[in-house]
């Protein structure tokens, strides 16, 4: 057995993102505050009359429950950051968060469908003037809590990672749970403007179907959200390549001196933290540290693993005659 110090060689697999404990306090505050409006609206809406404010409530239901989940991912991840059992760290369990509350966020626009169809088939009486300021303070409390969850690198609902450009670092640095939870309250607040504009509209010009018709709108909306959520959770989870734009900088520094790819893996470890493992095939191998040195500049490269190879036909080939 070795037996000098082998501390030089090893490292932590700590790959939770930069504003990890940050984040964690935010959601948990804004989980309070979702809690808080979902039981004002759907009492208001049920009392009242109003399918695009009851529709509000059990949407903001959902979403506490679903931001729940993001601060039990924030939390987890933090207290097992460094238990051996989760081989590259437990960073990916906020992307896991994010997956189950896009699904979560899709099906309650689904039941918010059903149930706006249904009032359009039959019309039931709205106390305008009662639901119009629940609605308003919702709006109020999903702005506040957007605020909250809004913080640098943090990737918005309409904002997809940028491919990876030489020198300036690489897309999808943003935490996805995060993500999740700012779109999740999104969707509250488009769910409130939407029952808003409803409510004036028929208090002020008489056009009662427009509230469960902007149910539909908003369950249509809240659908895109939830499938880009999905995707890009999935795409995580499933260890896709996080950036091509990245993989061809590294075959361009590796591949030089006659040096071949043989395989390469790019995977996502957690936000802003991508993990590399790659084997090159060389006439002249290389010590790992002297390809890792190539790469040394390439922002969120987090774990690299090298394995150089002697070509085996290196030595073999015949001269010309």
């Amino acid at each position: 057995m070795h037996s000098h110090s082998i501390e030089t060689w090893q490292h932590r697999h700590d790959f939770l993102g930069h504003a990890h404990e940050r984040n964690e306090r935010r959601t948990v505050l804004v989980v309070g505050l979702t809690l808080a409006m979902m039981v004002a609206e759907i009492v208001g809406g049920t009392v009242f009359g109003s399918m695009a404010l009851t529709a509000d409530g059990w949407h903001m239901s959902t979403h506490a429950a679903a931001l729940g989940i993001a601060a039990l991912a924030y939390r987890f991840a933090r207290l097992h950051a460094d238990d051996p059992r989760f081989a590259f760290g437990t960073a990916k369990l906020g992307d896991l968060a994010a997956f189950a509350s896009a699904i979560i966020l899709a099906m309650i626009a689904l039941a918010i469908g059903y149930e706006s169809v249904l009032r359009l088939n039959s019309p039931q009486a709205i106390a305008f003037g009662e639901a119009l300021p629940i609605a308003i303070l919702g709006l109020l409390v999903n702005l506040a809590s957007a605020w909250l969850l809004h913080g640098d690198g943090h990737d918005h609902a309409h904002h997809e990672g940028h491919g990876h450009q030489e020198g300036h670092g690489h897309g999808d640095h943003g935490d996805t749970n995060l993500r999740a939870a700012y779109v999740h309250v999104l969707a509250d607040a488009l769910t409130s403007v939407l029952a808003i504009a409803a409510l004036l509209a028929g208090r002020y010009l008489g056009i009662a179907w427009l509230d469960p018709a902007m149910g539909l709108v908003g369950a249509a909306v809240i659908v895109a959200w939830s499938w880009s959520l999905i995707r890009s959770a999935g795409a995580t989870l499933l260890d896709a390549v996080p950036d091509r734009g990245l993989a061809h900088s590294v075959r361009t520094r590796l591949e030089t001196n006659g040096d071949t790819i043989t395989d390469l893996h790019l995977w996502r470890l957690g936000p802003g933290h991508t993990g590399l493992i790659v084997s090159l095939v060389s006439d002249h191998p290389q010590e790992p540290a002297t390809y890792k040195a190539k790469l040394a500049d390439l922002d969120g490269l987090s774990h690299i693993t090298v394995e150089a190879n002697l070509c085996p036909n290196h030595g073999t080939e015949r001269m010309p005659g």
